[in-house]
């Protein structure tokens, strides 16, 4: 599965790096996405969400602010993700309701707890 990090970080403490991680551990093509790296645990990063081509993510899983995620709800809405996970901190409702308006399923969930209790699955 394609996975897409947004606000991946090279951190090794923070969540975001942690879930990078566990989804290549786990055997999913993952796109850390920040526009602050070249690269987050070896992976090539790219700078926007509209920088990956529509369609061509699975799951978006958000690790921003509601504030920040606003800002790129055209660009995730263009990217047309199968799921979008909104990860304890990043939740938006409104930006969650212009998703399933779109027919994205739309979770409010840890990935890292998805990924280690084996409920990550597919869309």
């Amino acid at each position: 599965m394609k996975v897409a990090v947004l606000g991946a970080s090279p951190k090794p403490d923070r969540y975001s790096n942690k879930a990078v991680r566990l989804l290549v551990e786990h055997g999913h093509e993952v796109f850390p996405v920040n526009p602050g790296y070249d690269q987050i645990e070896g992976l090539p990063a790219v700078r926007s969400v509209s920088e990956l081509m529509p369609g061509s993510v699975d799951t978006l899983t958000v690790y921003v602010g509601p504030d920040r995620s606003a800002e790129l709800a055209e660009d995730m809405l263009l990217l047309k993700p199968r799921r979008v996970i909104f990860n304890p901190g990043a939740e938006n409702r409104d930006l969650a309701e212009a998703l399933r308006a779109a027919d994205i399923e739309v979770l409010e969930a840890c990935t890292l707890v998805l990924l280690n209790t084996g409920q990550f699955g597919e869309p």
